[in-house]
């Protein structure tokens, strides 16, 4: 056996779920296929909203669970990694009461605010409804979230290494590597949008679809103003933003998006192109509920999400496979605490895994 367990990705899960088995004197290897930081997955970049503001109960926990784990982190690595900024939920379709209710229920702070009040201390936004305020919402930076893990946890890592294949046996797996193969006893499959053909034919998987996102980086008028991050839904588009941290440039833009609006795609098709279509969707919605926001974006880029039919998480364990597709975008706030889940189940304590999370769904 070269190693206990292989872990199949350098993103945000798989260098969380790197770190965890670390911490825990497991023998592990991760392979990335790409330089550390590259901008073709889903965990790139210095600006992801976290936030427990969910309308599922389950998720609040997992997210607060979470935020220990990185505060944790924050601490063996002497930086900060999640920036406090407060976050704001707003729209019929978002449903603030109900949203604020579920979080007080859960022993969040939440503060629900009119548009009118919302507007004068935010005045960077039109509001026309109830605003839900919660203050421990802020901006992860994924770069340095990487590279921290990376760098505490004690393991081999091996950056710009494929993994053509995975073959699992009677004696653990067979990892197939451009020059070589490593025997491991279990694989944490953490691939991202490369999962479903690196799976495709080895684990029976519930249908992954990768699309390809645009996002819009917005400069301030004020560079001086406060700015949440922000969820809006009335029902037709939810659109995002949060300040854009190193993305956005020396200015602090605001990164804007449109969430689930993008082509499908594969890992291998993602063009990188911003299409006009959603340019002006994301463009015209500044121009009308952003009057904080220079309606004219001076960067673009794309990303991948991974989702579920159900956006829930998929984190199980077949034979001697751990099958880790914890996006749907929403899933980077989690990370810390899927590296710890992905290594019980490494561990063999699936109970600590919640059920919904399972393959069979």
């Amino acid at each position: 056996m070269d190693v206990e367990v292989a872990v199949v990705g350098a993103g945000l899960m798989g260098a969380a779920t790197g770190y965890a088995l670390g911490r825990r004197g497991t023998r592990t290897a991760l392979f990335e296929a790409r330089a550390p930081g590259h901008r073709a997955g889903s965990s790139h970049g210095s600006a992801r909203i976290f936030r427990r503001v969910y309308p599922d109960p389950l998720y609040v926990e997992l997210a607060g669970r979470a935020r220990v784990l990185w505060q944790a982190l924050e601490d063996a690595a002497g930086e900060t990694l999640i920036t406090p900024t407060g976050g704001i939920d707003h729209g019929a379709d978002r449903d603030p009461v109900r949203l604020a209710a579920i979080l007080r229920a859960a022993g969040v702070r939440a503060e629900v605010l009119t548009a009118q009040d919302a507007g004068s201390r935010w005045p960077g936004f039109v509001f026309d409804g109830p605003v839900l305020f919660h203050p421990e919402a802020g901006v992860l930076d994924p770069d340095r979230a990487i590279a921290a893990m990376l760098r505490l946890a004690g393991i081999r890592w091996y950056p710009d290494t494929a993994v053509l294949a995975v073959e699992p046996d009677a004696d653990g797996v067979l990892l197939r590597l451009p020059d070589r193969t490593v025997r491991a006893g279990t694989a944490v499959i953490a691939a991202g949008a490369w999962l479903p053909r690196l799976l495709d034919g080895v684990v029976d998987l519930p249908r992954l679809t990768v699309t390809e996102q645009r996002v819009f980086h917005f400069p301030r008028r004020d560079p001086a103003a406060r700015w949440p991050t922000f969820m809006h839904d009335e029902g037709k588009t939810m659109m995002y933003g949060l300040p854009a941290g190193r993305d956005g440039g020396p200015d602090g833009a605001v990164k804007v998006g449109a969430h689930f609006v993008g082509p499908q795609v594969s890992a291998d098709t993602r063009t990188g192109v911003v299409d006009e279509e959603t340019r002006q969707l994301v463009t015209g919605y500044v121009r009308e509920w952003l009057p904080g926001l220079e309606p004219v974006p001076h960067n673009e880029t794309t990303c991948l999400y991974t989702a579920t039919d159900t956006e829930d998480f998929i984190l199980d364990r077949v034979g001697p496979l751990v099958v880790c597709s914890t996006c749907s975008g929403h899933g980077a706030k989690f990370a810390p605490l899927i590296g710890e889940l992905a290594a019980d189940l490494c561990a063999g304590q699936a109970d600590r895994v919640p059920s919904r999370f399972r393959l069979a769904r």
